[in-house]
């Protein structure tokens, strides 16, 4: 039985390319960064690596937003993209300082972030054959106080692109990397991620065209 939560990012990926993969493998990574989805879990290497700053051998420097790519070529994408946002000074201090934001990569504010999703998606919409698939991995969070459920943000644009929300996926986390400074809180810890598994369509699927009586 196929799950919706699991503690291991590999089985989810395996399991959704089992379920919704034509092919039953990745066609392109256009965030690879060092491969982490297919060393040592049995998922096969994309026939396309991509990064806007490649870090090992054999990866295409690249931006997401404008891939190298024909129209309706590829069955299936995955994409792990950076979900911080922060001007914060101590992201030039050499030290332990905005730890997760330094491992992960940023974007100066949420709206510059959610603007490359958006523009993301754009193109891999472009890139993915009909009924191709976009997996994609997401995180929320919360900064300055504010809760951003970047899970809502990538829904909505989704729909609003022509992909079908088809299944989700929650990567749960025994352990987090907390900052020191992070002490005041005000929100519950996020301990999870989200895997969306978004299916390219000719129309638009609207959820509010849904009524009870229906």
């Amino acid at each position: 039985m196929i799950k919706s939560i699991s503690y291991s990012q590999g089985e989810i990926i395996k399991n959704i390319l089992e379920l919704h993969s034509k092919s039953g493998k990745i066609d392109c990574d256009p965030t690879y960064s060092k491969g982490c989805f297919y060393k040592e879990t049995g998922i096969e290497e994309p026939e396309y690596k991509f990064d806007i700053n490649p870090q090992i051998e054999g990866v295409v420097k690249c931006n997401a937003e404008k891939l190298p790519l024909s129209d309706c070529s590829l069955n299936t994408i995955i994409f792990d993209p950076p979900f911080l946002a922060t001007t914060g000074g101590s992201l030039n201090k050499v030290d332990n300082s905005n730890v997760i934001n330094k491992r992960f990569g940023v974007y100066q504010n949420e709206l510059a972030l959610f603007r490359f999703y958006e523009n993301a998606m754009k193109e891999f919409y472009r890139i993915l054959k009909p009924d191709g698939i976009l997996i994609f991995k997401c995180q929320d969070k919360v900064s300055s106080g504010k809760q951003y459920f970047s899970h809502c943000f990538i829904y909505n644009t989704a729909i609003d692109l022509g992909f079908y929300p088809i299944d989700f996926f929650v990567l749960l986390s025994k352990n987090r990397i907390t900052a020191k400074w992070q002490q005041n809180q005000k929100h519950a810890r996020k301990y999870h991620s989200y895997f969306w598994v978004l299916k390219k369509c000719n129309n638009k699927t609207l959820y509010s065209e849904f009524t009870a009586d229906q």
